[in-house]
């Protein structure tokens, strides 16, 4: 039985940038500009959800900055705190807290989720990315590098992560079930790549929560896994397209805020549903869809377009 008491993502997160999957390219521009500790610009990490962002930013941080790197790194979640005072107040009072030590050639900021920002917020911080410049490094990290404003990206250099290969997960898959005593066979890491879609961190949550119920076979993988929570979005389209916006709206909300589940993927997985079960009006729906993922990746509230996307699918009630 596995032991879940330490979250694997954490346990088995890389410490130096070559024990990161994948990301080749990547991997070699950074040590390039990390060579050079003085010149380093500020570096702004875009790509899919669980493909490494935080992690590399962290092992620059480890390689830069030491042994003492925890003193040194403010990491910050932007999304949490969207707003400009989180900005000014954490990011200027680390910034101007006590002086570098001879041996640390900057402090680093981490800001994760940074397209989440409003733009006040964006400006705000670019003023701050000015002023600190002499004795801080911002590593900004976003999913949809769109929602970053122009002067951000021109202060930084951009870094473009993809999506992890399949055969690459299993393999990380397989070094973790090794040290975790956890039994596996090919066909339930299949399973959980599966699901994850290029997301190492997704998959490596579902290798643990599977694990917890025994081994890890293609049943189990299916009885623990997101097979439900796609089913689920599936009941969200089922609701909505009966008319029923009330209760699509209260599953939708429970699906993202409670278990998680990000926009992009219940857009992808409502889309899924509609053309698996084969709705008559595909064609209009799929285009309703289609907007709203538009409306969503150009900035709009998130929770307010899905509602209206609910509420527009709802006209197909018969």
């Amino acid at each position: 039985m596995a032991n879940t008491d330490v979250m694997w993502v954490e346990k088995y997160r890389p410490k130096n940038l070559t024990d990161l999957v994948n990301q080749k390219e990547v991997k070699g521009s950074l040590s390039g500009l990390i060579k050079n500790e003085s010149e380093m610009p500020h570096l702004l990490f875009s790509g899919s959800a669980g493909v490494g962002k935080t992690t590399t930013a962290i092992c620059i941080s480890h390689q830069i900055l030491g042994d003492s790197w925890k003193d040194y790194t403010l990491e910050l979640n932007a999304s949490d705190e969207r707003g400009i005072n989180m900005v000014r107040e954490r990011v200027k009072k680390f910034s101007r807290f006590a002086g570098l030590d001879s041996q640390i050639p900057f402090k680093i900021i981490i800001l994760d989720e940074a397209d989440e920002m409003t733009s006040d917020a964006q400006t705000a911080l670019r003023r701050i990315i000015e002023d600190t410049a002499k004795f801080c490094r911002f590593i900004l990290i976003a999913n949809n590098i769109s929602k970053i404003i122009d002067p951000i990206q021109s202060r930084c250099a951009v870094f473009k992560f993809t999506r992890i290969d399949e055969n690459e997960i299993i393999d990380q898959l397989k070094i973790i079930s090794k040290k975790e005593k956890v039994k596996v066979d090919e066909k339930g890491l299949k399973e959980i790549t599966n699901y994850a879609g290029g997301d190492m961190r997704h998959a490596i949550n579902l290798l643990q929560a599977v694990a917890s119920t025994g081994s890890i076979t293609e049943s189990s993988v299916k009885a623990s896994a997101g097979l439900t929570k796609i089913n689920d979005v599936g009941d969200v389209l089922k609701l909505s397209i009966s008319g029923k916006i009330q209760d699509a709206r209260n599953k939708m909300i429970e699906l993202i805020k409670v278990y998680g589940m990000s926009e992009s993927d219940f857009l992808k997985y409502i889309n899924q549903a509609l053309f698996k079960e084969k709705y008559e009006n595909l064609e209009e729906m799929s285009q309703i869809i289609a907007k709203y993922d538009f409306r969503i990746l150009s900035g709009a509230n998130s929770e307010i377009q899905l509602s209206a996307m609910l509420a527009e699918l709802g006209k197909f009630s018969k």
